[in-house]
């Protein structure tokens, strides 16, 4: 026998208690004063033939609302003219004391006088002139305050806690997790089909999901599903996008959350979410957590640690290291965090057992970013002749999202442009709008600034064509753009591995504005700050970091896990810092020295490229290749390309 289903009990509404004090409320400010009696109403000529009769005993006039209410005798009560007066009231009692009829008058005064001359004929009655007042609206205004008081304090006490009714709707539900959950109810129309390149982490990633989808296809073999993944990268190369292709992709419960909502000014708000958080994705089981910017809680614990400053993060972080794996470990729930700082991260968070996967999300190659600019495309109209190769070479060190604004961008200046598709220059103007700056035509340059600004620029791209490992010159500009007063872009080549030499003739490029305004004029300005800030982090780089210095030797000062002891000293005594510092600036200032016997040799070209900059304020390739020649080396593009086409060849 099937068991019957017992009827679930209806719950009380509390709204209902709202509704019955709001209906009293109204009613009792329409029946206000003496309206809780129920009158029969008449006209003033019945009312002159009951008064001339001797029937009435008691006239009230009612000066506010020029009406009048008439109680009859005792005597007239058992007349027939007024047998079916005796009505009842609203609480059911009958209505024998009166008043008995009410009316309407046009004229008070006229009303008045026609009393006036029954009384001087003899017909006994009384006369009262009242005003009625509404004292149940009056009370109600007065508490109107305390009422507006109340309501707010309901209001904000219901946004502190998270919400109305139901869950959630208590002060006490603040410890409640903050993660919106995804399921098969929820439409989540991002895949992997809509992440470009990441080819490597998206295997990785693919075959987490093929965990959750076929657990005995790895169980059966003894094997267990993986604690979690860990994906770190830098900003905009598409960590997030992965963990919405997840989403889309795995058709099992998704927990999503960023590190920061765990974070509350109460103490132990924190660990109580992470606590309900594992709890919920248990119960859905198998499910995924996704943490987003997990560096906002997983930070190195003892760190600047100021009398418990950091107490609450910890014991957050605690907490989430107990549920990924502790004693009540939770089977058949992955986590997948991103952070673009796993330097920073606890050491405890990384071990495996608790992101058993790291994966790295780079930037992307150049066929990477070829595949990226195919998905961007799609919704924007462009011309048929565009190469998408071109725009993939023009954007080294581009991450995911940068190609996404450049498509962007590029659409919004064709459409500024009244333009029907969007076209080469269009992308090549937005590029130079995100990386340069907007342009500022309109900006107030003396001719003297102006002529430094080109030998400056002048400067950079002579060197660049010079040295072979510098990056090749694409476009100079001496028209402000953003911070700058002049700009020029460079191809670089896309490198693995970074050599002395290579490294040097950057810096020397770098230089070459400074080294051109010393050649020329004698004289030094302000306008190579960015330059010498670039050269300085690079010589830095080659001494403390890579081993690049014949003086230090093979060492470095680097801590790539972020977790070294060294928080307010520096690992090298005062002797190595001056050793440091000596190198770096004899480095900088070989490349200076450097630059300005080149710039010294080539002193009629420089002269030459900056007249042409001040004549047509922008150049090109072309341009410098009609005054330098060809460049005499080859890329590593071209060289790559040259061996392809010799393995074709056998």
């Amino acid at each position: 026998m099937k068991e019957e289903k017992k009827p679930t009990p209806q719950k009380f509404n509390i709204y209902w208690i709202y509704g019955a004090i709001i209906f009293v409320l109204l009613g009792l400010s329409l029946f206000g004063g003496n309206d809780w009696q129920t009158m029969n109403k008449t006209n003033i000529s019945s009312f002159e033939k009951f008064l001339n009769n001797g029937d009435i005993s008691k006239v009230v006039v009612i000066r506010n609302k020029s009406s009048v209410r008439v109680t009859l005798t005792p005597e007239a009560l058992n007349k027939s003219d007024h047998q079916d007066i005796i009505t009842k009231n609203i609480l059911g009692q009958e209505n024998s004391q009166g008043p008995h009829y009410q009316f309407e008058v046009g004229s008070l005064e006229l009303f008045e006088e026609k009393l006036e001359k029954a009384r001087s004929k003899g017909i006994p009655f009384r006369l009262e002139f009242i005003t009625v007042e509404n004292r149940w609206m009056d009370t109600i205004i007065g508490f109107l305050p305390i009422i507006i008081i109340i309501g707010v304090w309901i209001f904000l006490m219901r946004r502190m806690s998270g919400g109305g009714g139901g869950p959630g709707g208590q002060i006490f539900s603040i410890g409640k997790s903050k993660a919106k959950l995804f399921d098969k109810n929820t439409d989540v129309k991002v895949t992997f089909k809509d992440v470009a390149g990441l080819e490597g982490a998206k295997e990785e990633i693919q075959e987490i999901v093929d965990f959750l989808k076929n657990p005995q296809k790895y169980t059966v073999l003894g094997g267990k599903i993986p604690k979690g993944a860990l994906l770190v990268g830098l900003p905009g190369t598409g960590k997030t996008l992965l963990a919405k292709a997840v989403a889309g992709e795995a058709k099992v419960p998704f927990f999503s959350l960023s590190g920061s909502d765990f974070v509350e000014m109460f103490v132990g708000v924190g660990a109580s979410r992470v606590r309900d958080l594992f709890k919920q994705a248990k119960d859905k089981s198998p499910s995924i957590i996704f943490i987003d910017e997990i560096d906002a809680i997983g930070r190195a614990r003892g760190k600047s640690n100021m009398t418990g400053s950091n107490d609450e993060r910890e014991n957050t972080l605690n907490q989430l290291l107990t549920e990924m794996d502790g004693f009540g470990t939770n089977t058949n729930v992955i986590v997948i965090a991103a952070t673009n700082r796993a330097d920073v991260l606890d050491k405890a968070l990384m071990r495996a057992g608790r992101f058993d996967r790291q994966i790295y999300v780079d930037l992307p190659d150049l066929n990477e970013r070829k595949e990226i600019f195919k998905v961007h495309l799609k919704p924007i109209k462009t011309v048929k002749t565009l190469d998408v190769e071109f725009l993939s070479k023009q954007t080294p060190g581009f991450s995911g999202a940068d190609i996404a604004n450049v498509c962007n961008e590029s659409a919004l200046i064709a459409a500024r442009k009244n333009k029907k598709s969007v076209g080469k220059q269009d992308f090549l103007d937005a590029v130079d709008r995100i990386v340069g700056g907007l342009e500022k035509k309109n900006k107030i340059i003396t001719p003297e600034e102006k002529e430094t600004i080109a030998y400056h620029e002048a400067g950079h791209a002579i060197i660049s064509w010079l040295l072979e490992h510098a990056a090749p010159l694409v476009k100079v500009t001496i028209v402000p753009r953003g911070q700058s007063l002049g700009a020029a872009w460079y191809l670089p080549e896309e490198r693995q591995i970074v050599r002395t030499d290579q490294m040097l003739d950057e810096m020397c490029a770098t230089l070459g504005g400074r080294a051109a305004e010393k050649v020329i004029f004698n004289k030094i300005s302000t306008g190579a700050l960015s330059d010498l800030e670039k050269v300085t982090r690079q010589a830095k780089a080659m001494v403390s970091v890579y081993g690049l210095n014949d003086t230090l030797g093979n060492i470095t000062y680097y801590d790539s896990s972020g977790q070294s002891d060294y928080s307010f000293s520096k690992p090298y005594s005062e002797e190595t810092a001056q050793v440091i510092d000596k190198e770096i600036s004899k480095i900088i200032e070989k490349q200076y020295d450097r630059a300005i016997e080149l710039l010294k040799k080539s002193k009629g070209k420089l002269k030459q490229l900056a007249e042409r900059l001040l004549e047509k304020e922008v150049i090109f390739k072309d341009d410098l290749e009609n005054i330098l020649g060809k460049r005499p080396f080859k890329t590593n593009n071209e060289k790559i390309e040259e061996a392809k086409a010799l393995i074709k060849k056998k």
